[in-house]
């Protein structure tokens, strides 16, 4: 459940949301630990990971991450997917 007010806060002049969310407590202990460490506050360290996070490029579909390798194989059949024979029953 993510539950969201409009208010300023510490960005400046910029209008900010307040998000409440559930962390497991390994997590939360974790984060309580980094801002004990960063001497900052829990709203600038989870603002920071999820800027990170949301920043860093998408790792793709499984095809994306394998395409170098799709028919590096040799010996096997060329296209298991379209050869309905091989496919029988697969999925039930």
């Amino acid at each position: 459940m993510v539950r969201s007010d409009r208010q300023l806060g510490n960005t400046g002049d910029m209008p900010v949301r307040t998000v409440t969310i559930k962390l497991p407590d390994s997590l939360a202990l974790r984060l309580k630990q980094t801002v004990a460490r960063r001497r900052a506050t829990q709203s600038e360290v989870i603002r920071e990971a999820l800027e990170a996070h949301l920043a860093a490029p998408s790792v793709g579909s499984y095809l994306e991450l394998v395409g170098d390798l799709a028919g590096s194989l040799r010996g096997g059949a060329p296209d298991l997917s379209s050869n309905k024979r091989r496919l029988k029953g697969f999925g039930r």
